[in-house]
């Protein structure tokens, strides 16, 4: 079910619906600002091979010290505060398990200082941690393997981040603020860990939003359709994610792009604007991405294609906003964002053989296809949109990357989560095939989704945190700005007029 179709869904009015409205409505549990690694006390060993998702932080980041690239004035200081920490396990398994491609050593039998990590994430009972101590300046790889695995991670007061540093990712001498507490261990309801928006400019975000309804109207997507595009609020899910700018104009190339991208799922799969053709799904992918990574046909058959792209919408309007986006963002960055919507077009294929097959996708293929379809392709202009770039080294490393897309699949379980009540039967989602696969109720199958969501989300935490230490001022930068995307990504769902049936 594409994302305009949900915006504007009526309202479901069966218990499903009121126990996700419930459960959403519970709050953010997780800080404002990318949290730093605080001490954690000491505690038990840990075990002799990974266990399961829950294992991230433990083994994804004891690996001997790599830093990205310290660079400025800090990189000496970065250099001397890492240090060797534990060699890596021979087996690595799950999502936590170092799938960046680090090479393989044994795990020790015995870490002194590190704690064991649960195999499941449980939120109902926050981990706090004893005489939490912040550290006066950043710590590398192998310095917080036990504070990183305990998560032991406390938000950064406002009035301690530096200006340059809005995003509160700075390490000089945070003060703890007390952590947000999550429900009492008998509340079924658990709470989503996601931090809540860091700015909220309604003006701003009616202002891109109308220029792009107007855009709409000019490449031709949505034809009939543009009170649902601008009841859908997507000018204001850009506001709410890119806190970093106020510049309308950067702002509105960043939600064409986005829209453009919408739009091959509500034209071509969904059938929400024009007629679907399942059979032709793979085709006119094709021929899309030869606008996305622009064909070379020789002379005399260019203006066939050319023909073609001329009289699809969605051709014209991924045309429009790459070559828009040109304006603001830097060759390097724009052929980022066609990189990810390359690997988009691979899962909408693979989404297009479920639905002409009959087939129900199991759980781990459905969160392989999340990783493939996700918010990244929107994400990943949160540099340009600020206005600077980070490092095209930086961004492709492999730890980089393994966070930066754990982010992306959180962001998108989340819209499976906001989206539950309103999808049809045909429609694919992580909590109805957990529901499927597990036999298990639907309500199960919502906490076992937020769990992994929280998984995922806790993860990157870690990570961040330490990559942030050990990179450069754009890779601090860039992670802060992610994590305000996620914040501002999950405010836009939970206020949209879907949720509260009165879109048309």
């Amino acid at each position: 079910m594409s994302l305009i179709s949900r915006a504007v869904a009526p309202a479901a009015d069966h218990d499903m619906a009121g126990l996700v409205r419930a459960l959403l409505s519970a709050g953010a549990s997780a800080p404002a600002r990318l949290p730093v690694a605080a001490k954690a006390s000491r505690g038990p060993r840990l075990p002799s091979g990974p266990t399961g998702l829950g294992t991230s932080a433990a083994s994804a980041l004891v690996r001997p010290p790599t830093p990205v690239r310290p660079s400025g004035p800090a990189a000496g200081s970065a250099r001397e505060a890492v240090r060797p920490g534990p060699p890596l396990p021979t087996a690595p398994t799950g999502l936590g398990t170092s799938a960046a491609g680090l090479p393989r050593r044994p795990l020790p039998t015995a870490a002194p200082d590190a704690i064991r990590p649960p195999a499941r994430v449980r939120l109902s009972a926050p981990v706090r941690p004893s005489a939490p101590v912040l550290p006066t300046g950043p710590t590398g790889l192998g310095t917080s393997a036990a504070r990183i695995a305990r998560r032991s991670l406390l938000p950064i007061a406002p009035d301690a981040v530096r200006e340059s540093d809005p995003l509160g990712l700075g390490t000089s001498a945070p003060r703890p603020e007390p952590a947000s507490s999550d429900p009492a261990p008998t509340d079924p309801v658990r709470r989503l860990h996601c931090p809540p928006a860091v700015r909220d400019d309604p003006a701003l975000g009616e202002t891109v939003n109308e220029r792009l309804v107007e855009w709409a109207e000019e490449v031709g997507i949505y034809p009939g359709q543009l009170d649902k595009v601008r009841k859908a609020g997507f000018g204001r899910l850009i506001m709410l994610a890119h806190p970093e700018s106020d510049d309308p104009d950067r702002l509105l190339a960043a939600a064409k792009c986005a829209l453009s991208e919408w739009s091959v799922d509500d034209h071509y799969m969904d059938g929400e604007v024009e007629e679907a053709r399942p059979e032709l799904l793979g085709q006119r992918l094709a021929i899309a991405h030869s606008v996305i990574d622009q064909a070379h046909l020789p002379p005399a058959y260019a203006p066939q294609l050319e023909e073609v792209v001329q009289a699809d919408p969605v051709m014209r309007a991924l045309r429009s906003g790459l070559d828009n986006l040109a304006r603001y963002a830097t060759t390097t960055q724009v052929r980022r964002l066609r990189h990810e919507l390359g690997i988009m077009f691979v899962a909408y294929n693979q989404e297009g053989v479920w639905q002409n097959t009959g087939q129900t996708p199991p759980v781990w293929e459905f969160l392989m296809h999340r990783h493939e379809n996700s918010f990244v392709p929107c994400m990943v202009l949160v540099d340009a949109v600020a206005g600077y770039e980070l490092p095209q080294g930086e961004f492709a490393d492999p730890r980089v990357r393994r966070a930066f897309t754990m982010a992306g699949s959180a962001s998108v379980i989340v819209n499976d989560l906001y989206s539950m009540g309103k999808e049809s039967p045909t429609d694919f989602s992580l909590p109805r095939l957990i529901a499927a696969e597990d036999g298990c109720s639907p309500e199960e199958a919502v906490d076992r989704t937020v769990e992994i969501h929280n998984e995922l989300m806790h993860t990157f935490e870690a990570e961040a945190a330490v990559l942030s230490a050990t990179g450069s001022p754009e890779l601090r930068r860039f992670l802060a700005g992610t994590w305000a995307w996620l914040g501002g990504s999950r405010a836009w769902h939970a206020g949209s007029a879907r949720y509260h049936g009165d879109a048309a």
